[in-house]
This record gives C-alpha cells, sequence and structure tokens, in this order.
C-alpha cells in the first residue's frame, strides 16, 4: 500500500499529460492542400475573425451571421460550414473544380494538378 501512494503522483500527471494531448490532438485542424484551399477560400463566405476575446467565425455575406464556438470544436465547426457551402458550390469536372457564386453562374475555375489535390477536394470538400 506504501509502494502505491509512492507512485499516486506520477500516474496523475502521466493521466492528465494523457487527457491534454487527446484534446489537444481531437482540437487540431485536418491537413489542407495549400495551393487548392487557398484558391477556394477567395470565393468561400466564411472567415475566422481574431480579436482581443479569441476567434469568432463570420461570414462575409451576411453581417449578422457570427459563430463562438468554444476553442475545442472551432475548426471543427469551420469545416463543417465550408463543406456545407462546398456542396452547393463547387462540381468537379473531370480534371478542373468550377467554383460557383449564390446563382450558380461560374466565377472561377481551377485545374486539379496532381493526385494530392483531386484526393483532398474529394476527402475534404466531399466533390467527387
Amino acid at each position: 500500500m506504501q509502494s502505491l501512494r509512492r507512485y499516486l503522483p506520477f500516474a496523475l500527471f502521466a493521466a492528465f499529460f494523457a487527457l491534454a494531448l487527446l484534446a489537444f490532438m481531437s482540437s487540431k485542424p485536418s491537413d489542407k492542400n495549400a495551393r487548392v484551399y487557398k484558391a477556394v477560400q477567395q470565393y468561400s463566405p466564411y472567415y475566422l475573425d481574431k480579436r482581443f476575446g479569441g476567434l469568432t467565425i463570420k461570414s462575409k455575406e451576411d453581417r449578422t451571421f457570427k459563430e463562438k464556438p468554444t476553442n475545442m470544436t472551432l475548426f471543427q465547426e469551420f469545416e463543417r460550414l465550408e463543406k456545407r457551402w462546398a456542396k452547393t458550390h463547387l462540381t468537379r469536372v473531370n480534371e478542373t473544380l468550377i467554383i460557383s457564386d449564390n446563382n450558380g453562374t461560374q466565377i472561377s475555375t481551377l485545374e486539379l494538378k496532381t493526385p494530392d489535390e483531386r484526393l483532398f477536394v474529394k476527402q475534404y470538400y466531399g466533390i467527387k
């Protein structure tokens, strides 16, 4: 019994460290293809507003839209909103990604050059 008490602080420290590591890993944003993401991000209505009070998700189109999720769920919420927008504004024709506006008019096209870019569009935005 005495020997177990000696290891209790180390066990508590290890448990706390493991929980903190799990929280960090689950709140991390997913990996993105830089070229494709930057090109599409120009047209996406959602952006992160960095203020003294923390990060807030805002919309370029709707000035009243404002979401303030917790730090744990911030990136997941932002990705959810981007994916919802992409379902109606992005289409893929062969090796070309077509970006449309709210009326369905084509704004821009992006040539998907590598298999990594095609995989990113499929996995992140859900566009086949």
